[in-house]
């Protein structure tokens, strides 16, 4: 049986030329912003910067960093690719519908076929003609996989087919763990990863957001099950993208790519329970924030094995 790994050690990110948020998904994403009086071009402005330095300091933590340009004015979301593909260990790419439709012209074939060339693509599983039928599952968005233990952990919202995750399911040999979730005012939580973030040996978890008790036993006891120690946020953390977090590889050691509005929220106890596992480098994607996503909905981890390396195992 092949063992698996939680934290890839590279991904691809997406240089925005005409970031700003999205009209189209302000309507049921409550962690949408807007602009503070920002003129457009700031925001542009600001927004390449930070994707730029982000991935400056991805790359001196030693993560590999496929960067694409961006330079159209059709795709205001496109900074978050992790939305629409994913890749698996096993060679295998997912390819998803998206709920609003100027998002579902961020798919690209460029940055497939350069995924293709480099690394060890076997099968891609096609669900984006799903959209049509009005079916949706927004990738690492809608899903926070557990890869190690095989889970899918996906939030019930506009975004999360229930057929669609059991589809992905039984195609890429996962189990699902639907839940209910949502804030203050009742309102469904948009996308499972602001909600949540797995490591190697961790998990945050905004848990008070489960309302269901039974669900969320189930979460939690699936999480520690998994082995991970289960790190509870509260709304307020959740609210500033504590959970939106990625746990990366990288040869002197694994870290927590998490954003600087994320960690400033964290309490010394939570971060010294994450340290015990990954060091922690916090970057500053404040103006990216604005559209309601954060520093793990810019990552699309590329879990792919190289060219140079073997699908067996």
């Amino acid at each position: 049986m092949k063992n698996y790994h939680q934290a890839p050690a590279a991904v691809v990110m997406i240089r925005p030329h005409h970031f700003c948020p999205n009209p189209q998904t302000a309507a049921d994403n409550a962690f949408q912003i807007s602009q503070r009086g920002l003129v457009d071009r700031d925001i542009k402005a600001k927004a390449l910067a930070q994707v730029n330095a982000a991935a400056d300091t991805l790359i001196r933590h030693g993560v590999r960093v496929m960067l694409f340009d961006d330079e159209t004015r059709d795709t205001p979301d496109s900074v978050f690719p992790n939305n629409w593909f994913t890749t698996h260990e096993d060679g295998s790419v997912g390819i998803y519908p998206m709920y609003c439709e100027n998002r579902r012209k961020e798919r690209r074939d460029d940055i497939l076929a350069r995924l293709g060339r480099e690394y060890r693509v076997k099968q891609t599983f096609d669900y984006a003609r799903f959209e049509s039928q009005g079916l949706f599952l927004e990738g690492t968005g809608a899903m926070v996989l557990d890869h190690v233990n095989r889970i899918a952990y996906a939030v019930k919202s506009k975004r999360m087919s229930d057929w669609l995750l059991n589809r992905f399911c039984r195609d890429f040999n996962y189990q699902a763990v639907a839940f209910h979730a949502s804030d203050e005012n009742n309102v469904d939580v948009y996308h499972t990863n602001v909600l949540m973030c797995i490591g190697t040996g961790f998990a945050v978890l905004g848990s008070e957001l489960i309302k269901d008790e039974a669900e969320r036993r189930r979460v939690v006891q699936n999480l520690q099950l998994g082995g991970r120690e289960v790190i509870a946020l509260t709304l307020e953390q959740i609210k500033q993208f504590a959970g939106n977090a990625l746990e990366l590889a990288t040869a002197q050691g694994n870290i927590l790519a998490i954003s600087q509005t994320a960690f400033n929220s964290l309490k010394p106890g939570q971060i010294s329970s994450i340290e015990k596992y990954v060091k922690i480098v916090p970057l500053d994607v404040s103006t990216i924030e604005l559209a309601g996503g954060s520093i793990r909905c810019m990552l699309a981890g590329i879990h792919l094995p190289r060219k140079s390396e073997s699908l067996a195992g």
